[in-house]
């Protein structure tokens, strides 16, 4: 049987990625959101092969959080995450310091059955209407397998400072708060899938995971409405900053992973660097054993 073919259409503000009839992905490339979730493009719904959903959408507790998309919440003093910034002095206060992520044009979109290639432009302006990054972001939707429910995106990007300064690269753990160096690019997974199973590279897994250095992490949960359940496999991949790349993951109180690029030391870019990330984010409609994580981990190595 051929695998599902994958194509792309443009819907005017998004993206829609299909592999066969399921829309697999949706990429909203002009949000409609308010200035206190510091309005960015992200990926959702996003959904396996089977049309199981794999990503949520303004929770509750976190308006901001949207599918899987890239940010950050200590840039300079600028937060492009969304809702309050954290200081070791007064822990989370809202601050007049939310920026945005603003789409320019796209330079490809294109598909050829078996993978869609998406490249644009974008530009990080902050809350006083600077412009400090100019962002080349490319994403490549590949590695559509049937028989194993399996899909797969790569996501690649150049940010170059062009504020005039240096810009300082952080996170809430930098700044005081431990295990909340979340930064860079960040999936929030399906309320259904709180307490699922943390499983990492070279045997280990669970908590011990938040704030380590692995080649990849995985995190399986259990779907709501339909039986059965999902994995999501996440390839730390590669980093130009002078600091390691290291997880943020949790399972409590909401499914969570990022791999993220200033955890818990920052790192300075000066005016005109770029710094170039590259990660890998493997969806699987089933729930996914140690064993089978290890295979994959290094059939999807970066």
């Amino acid at each position: 049987m051929p695998e599902p073919t994958l194509s792309v259409r443009d819907a005017d503000t998004s993206l829609i990625v299909t592999a066969g009839d399921v829309r697999i992905a949706h990429y909203v490339y002009r949000p409609d959101a308010p200035g206190a979730e510091a309005p960015k493009p992200y990926l959702h719904p996003i959904r396996g092969l089977t049309g199981a959903p794999m990503s949520v959408y303004r929770p509750w507790d976190h308006r901001w959080h949207k599918g899987l998309q890239m940010t950050w919440a200590h840039l300079s003093g600028q937060n492009f995450w969304g809702g309050p910034s954290f200081s070791a002095e007064s822990g989370y206060q809202w601050q007049n310091n939310l920026g945005h992520i603003d789409h320019v044009d796209f330079t490809e979109v294109s598909g050829d059955g078996r993978r869609v290639t998406v490249e644009e432009t974008l530009h990080w302006v902050t809350a006083a209407d600077e412009r400090w990054i100019a962002e080349r972001r490319r994403q490549v939707f590949h590695g559509v397998d049937a028989a194993r429910g399996i899909w797969a995106l790569d996501f690649t990007t150049r940010l170059r400072n062009v504020r005039g300064a240096a810009l300082e690269f952080g996170s809430p753990t930098t700044h005081g708060r431990p295990a909340a160096g979340y930064a860079g690019f960040f999936w929030r997974g399906p309320r259904s899938w709180t307490q699922g199973t943390i499983i990492g590279a070279g045997g280990r897994g669970g908590e011990e995971m938040m704030g380590a250095e692995a080649a990849w992490l995985a995190l399986a949960g259990r779907h709501d409405e339909i039986d059965g359940g999902g994995t999501v496999l996440a390839v730390a991949g590669r980093s130009s900053a002078p600091v390691p790349i290291k997880w943020f993951v949790r399972r409590e109180p909401f499914a969570v992973i990022s791999p993220s690029p200033a955890f818990d030391e920052e790192f300075t870019l000066a005016d005109g660097e770029v710094l170039e990330l590259a990660h890998r984010y493997v969806f699987i409609d089933r729930l996914c054993e140690r064993a089978e994580l290890d295979d994959l981990g290094a059939e999807f190595a970066l």
